[in-house]
């Protein structure tokens, strides 16, 4: 092998090692930025049903985001009647705000409708146990008010021409009225109002 050959593997794979070095480091940068080195905690939140929310979806205490969902599974005795368990990491920073009361949603965002898990803080000031699971509220299942808003456009359709037939009685009634009015004025005049042959 002459020096020529060996200067162009030897550069090769120093370019090589400095790629995957980049490719490394862009890695952990991302990896930081995302969160996935800082130190989490678990905590179970209770849903009834979870209307499409992901593993991997993003936690916001107050659009903040703290977290993501790191598990979704049934469990096997109803608590409060909520049969499905979310199992959220938080970073371990955001434990102490936790510790507040708040209430836990699923909640849509942005055009696609993508699932996150709302936290928002509570009027009653009771302490949660972040060890034990707490009972979330359930999403607004959008078909249901789909249903409920079809049910109130029929009732306001059916309300609506319920008042269209009512003006047109009323109508009928008035002219019916003036005519009757008229009769009574010309008798009035011709003198003949009270007069029945």
């Amino acid at each position: 092998m002459d020096k020529k050959d060996f200067l162009k593997k030897m550069l090769a794979g120093l370019f090589f090692l400095i790629g995957v070095g980049m490719i490394s480091a862009v890695v952990m940068v991302i990896g930081i930025e995302k969160g996935l080195t800082q130190p989490k905690f678990q905590m179970t939140v209770l849903f009834h049903e979870v209307g499409g929310l992901t593993i991997g979806a993003p936690v916001a205490v107050s659009g903040v985001n703290v977290g993501t969902v790191a598990d979704i599974d049934f469990i096997e005795n109803d608590e409060s009647g909520r049969n499905v368990a979310v199992v959220l990491n938080i970073y371990k920073k955001y434990e102490n705000q936790l510790k507040k009361s708040y209430r836990y949603m699923i909640k849509t965002e942005g055009i696609l409708g993508e699932k996150f898990v709302d936290i928002n803080i509570r009027d009653d000031f009771r302490r949660p146990d972040l060890k034990t699971p707490v009972i979330g509220e359930d999403p607004i299942d959008i078909q249901n008010l789909a249903v409920t808003f079809g049910e109130s456009a029929e009732a306001l359709s059916e309300t609506s021409d319920l008042i269209n037939s009512m003006f047109i009685e009323m109508q009928r009634i008035g002219m019916t009225t003036k005519r009757l009015l008229n009769r009574i004025e010309q008798r009035v005049i011709e003198g003949n109002l009270f007069k029945v042959f």
